[in-house]
């Protein structure tokens, strides 16, 4: 796929440039732009390659040269030496511009001081040049540019090449993929049968005759012929006496299966069981070491069994992957006397609230909670408002570090 795909008209001449030697390899050369045509464009634009779409990008500096322009590796310094491919990997540039069967390219050369360039030309990296130029004549310390698409490698690649030594700068604003085959068309009628060609030559008669064997064994007997029909039937003689009766036959063969019934209706549907489930705990000591302000939200850091499915944001913030309903249950020790409430994204849901006015209960809960948006974060916190910071009392009730549990379970 060779495309020489270069701008019909005359290439463009940065002009002042050409005079100015010593300024041309340090000017600020802009970041352009320009017209990507299709196969119905005319004089002075850049050819799409037959087959292909452009998908534009916004335009890049892809390659410069010269030196502090901030380009490394294949994509900056040195100047291009004199008959002396370079390959240049787009795919790996800043560009963003991804392996692709074409790039849409603005390409300037900034030939220097005292030595004109006799062309430059740009290809796929995986073929020899294929003879064809994007830039010629360019005059000693002069700059000249011109737009071309350029075919690429399998994996993106380009090479480019100048007869004598110059700075390069090229920029590009797109790049062509293989269009999608379109749809399948209708199959066509059938056409009419051709007529039945012409018989073959009659083949060659077949031998004589042989002699004729010897008989073969007779036959079996064929079968019985059909009984005949029955005479006529005689005058009844005198009934006889009634004899003893028979013993009982033996039960005939079982009858046809008859045909199925109906269906019956369908019975209730069982109670679903949990979708996904998570168990997060803290242990006192050492976790909740710091009372839980008001507003602030209690910290369970270690992950008990789970499904996979629900996970922790942070120590203390959970996350409800899927839209549905789920059964939270929670339990922590606490010192003072207070309340607990469950929050989803940040806000107290009312309902949830559990608390202790005296003693050294645990404060538990168990609610409903239905998300309406994926990733709902959850959490227990101890309510804005309320005048008590909470302890997580550690050691309660023993010598043994006291756990508190977080149970998410998604049941709808």
């Amino acid at each position: 796929m060779a495309w020489a795909a270069i701008l019909a008209s005359p290439v463009c001449v940065y002009q002042g440039w050409a005079q100015q030697t010593r300024e041309a390899h340090t000017a600020n050369i802009p970041l352009k732009n320009w017209r990507v045509g299709t196969a119905s464009d005319q004089v002075g634009a850049t050819s799409a390659p037959a087959g292909m779409i452009f998908i534009a990008i916004t335009p890049c500096r892809l390659v410069d040269t010269r030196t502090g322009q901030g380009k490394l590796g294949p994509f900056g310094p040195p100047a291009l030496e004199a008959n002396q491919p370079r390959t240049i990997p787009v795919p790996s540039s800043t560009c963003g511009a991804p392996a692709a069967a074409a790039y849409s390219a603005n390409i300037v050369a900034i030939a220097p001081p005292g030595q004109s360039v006799g062309w430059l030309a740009a290809w796929q990296d995986d073929k020899p040049w294929p003879g064809t130029v994007v830039l010629n004549d360019v005059q000693p310390g002069g700059i000249v540019d011109n737009s071309a698409v350029i075919s690429a490698g399998p994996t993106g690649g380009i090479q480019v090449m100048a007869t004598d030594a110059t700075d390069l700068v090229i920029d590009i604003n797109g790049y062509y993929i293989a269009a999608p085959p379109g749809p399948r068309g209708p199959t066509g009628l059938a056409g009419p049968q051709g007529v039945p060609g012409p018989s073959g030559p009659q083949g060659p008669p077949g031998s004589s005759t042989g002699s004729v064997g010897p008989q073969g064994p007779a036959g079996l007997t064929g079968p019985a012929g059909p009984t005949g029909p029955a005479g006529p039937i005689g005058v009844a003689g005198a009934m006889g006496a009634t004899g003893a009766t028979g013993p009982v036959g033996p039960a005939g063969p079982a009858g046809p299966t008859g045909a199925p019934g109906a269906t019956g209706a369908t019975g209730a549907t069982g109670p679903a069981g949990s979708l996904d489930f998570s168990d997060f705990f803290a242990l006192m000591p050492p976790d909740n070491a710091a009372t839980v302000a008001p507003g602030t939200d209690v910290s369970f850091p270690q992950d008990g069994p789970t499904s996979g499915a629900i996970v922790r944001f942070d120590s203390s913030t959970f996350s409800l992957p899927a839209i549905g309903t789920y059964q939270i249950t929670f339990q922590v020790s606490v010192t003072e006397a207070g309340q607990l409430i469950l929050t989803v994204n940040g806000a107290d849901l009312a309902y949830t609230v559990v608390g202790r006015a005296t003693g050294t209960d645990q404060i538990a809960g168990t609610s409903l909670v239905t998300t309406t948006t994926i990733n709902s974060l959850l959490t227990v916190r101890n309510p804005a408002g309320n005048s008590t910071a909470l302890t997580i009392t550690p050691l309660a009730g023993g010598t043994r570090p006291v756990s508190a549990h977080i149970v998410i379970t998604r049941i709808q």
